[in-house]
């Protein structure tokens, strides 16, 4: 585990770092060619330097965040902001389904919208599988 994401863990309520750390594993182990690191102060994980997944801690619970996951067709995951991102948030470890992780992380890899370049392309995102 990347030193800054051990850090990270390790900041967290027992209750929280079970959830982070179920979803570092899971996500770690369904996209090993991903590169990961802390990223605006939590962990995400890359494709090709687009930003595909990640979690953080917000006032309650940990939120998963998917860049791309409105795109997915997922009912339980809720659309978040203004672009193409849907999250899923958790009180506790038990509310993980690893089933529907694993599905949306698939679902991650082969729907992408490009935020790598959002700023370049002036706030237009394009589709990019």
């Amino acid at each position: 585990m990347h030193p800054d994401i051990q850090d990270y863990h390790s900041r967290q309520t027992a209750t929280d770092k079970a959830i982070c750390q179920l979803l570092y594993e899971t996500i770690c182990h369904n996209l090993p060619e991903a590169e990961h690191k802390v990223w605006h102060a939590h962990p995400v994980w890359f494709l090709d330097g687009n930003p595909i997944v990640g979690y953080s801690k917000l006032k309650d619970c940990i939120r998963l965040l998917f860049w791309s996951g409105q795109s997915f067709d997922e009912p339980d995951l809720k659309i978040e902001g203004k672009f193409k991102a849907a999250e899923k948030r958790f009180t506790n470890v038990e509310q993980v389904d690893v089933e529907n992780l694993k599905r949306w992380l698939e679902k991650a890899k082969n729907i992408q919208w490009d935020y790598k370049n959002l700023i370049k392309r002036k706030g237009l995102l394009e589709r990019l599988k």
